[in-house]
């Protein structure tokens, strides 16, 4: 069953069409990847599904209701939480008042202080430390653990690799494969194939606001050499 669907939908930045008849859908429990090179049009669509962008045509639906007037406040309380890419933590809070922040307004769930530190047993061990002291890896650890506090249905984090080193991408990606593991569904953005490959059912490419391609992974494959170019800067 669909738990997010974006049905031909355009969106305008001021007077210019940025995404044009954008469909996509995540199902209940699945890791769908959106990529893109920069510019593309991903954080215009990420912004249009968590509800900072208005549809000029089209609709968003979560879990069959239309949602398309919907505020983000009103979207995250139905279980839509967003992990940006510049992670947005607050320098001056220590690890644990970040994530105890997360538990004020969001949903009630299985995700609690205890099962983010179990997730990530870096966070605990640095939980007295101020966020800018932090490491990029760390302060990505804690934007998702405040995101899962929330107690999403769906999850879109936008580009959590980017810029780390390998081990902490490992680290991360063990980290999605677990929150998946319980029923966590994901839209994963990034600007590559690496990562989507190892974690995505299904993949959405675009370019120049515009779905290029999408299908499952292992179409993905058999037509590398056409979507690498459509992603390559």
């Amino acid at each position: 069953m669909s738990l997010l669907q974006m049905r031909n939908c355009d969106v305008y930045y001021g007077k210019a069409k940025t995404l044009h008849d954008i469909s996509l859908d995540v199902e209940e429990g699945e890791i769908v990847s959106l990529i893109g090179r920069n510019g593309a049009g991903k954080s215009t669509l990420i912004k249009a599904i968590i509800g900072l962008m208005g549809l000029e045509r089209g609709e968003r639906l979560f879990d069959g209701r239309d949602v398309t007037g919907l505020a983000p406040e009103a979207l995250s309380r139905l279980g839509i939480a967003f992990v940006p890419e510049n992670r947005r933590i607050f320098a001056a809070l220590n690890v644990d008042e970040n994530l105890r922040i997360a538990t004020v307004m969001g949903r009630t769930g299985a995700w609690d202080l205890r099962r983010i530190y179990r997730l990530f047993p870096r966070l605990e061990e640095r939980k007295d430390t101020p966020g800018d002291a932090l490491s990029g890896g760390e302060q990505q650890m804690l934007a998702v653990g405040r995101g899962l506090l929330t107690n999403p249905r769906l999850l879109l984090l936008d580009e959590p690799t980017e810029g780390l080193a390998p081990l902490i991408v490992q680290d991360l990606v063990a980290a999605m494969a677990a929150i998946n593991a319980e029923g966590v569904a994901i839209l994963l953005v990034e600007q590559n194939l690496k990562v989507p490959l190892k974690l995505a059912q299904r993949q959405y490419v675009i370019d120049n606001g515009r779905i290029q391609w999408h299908g499952q992974t292992g179409e993905l494959l058999e037509n590398q050499e056409k979507i690498e170019a459509l992603i390559s800067l």
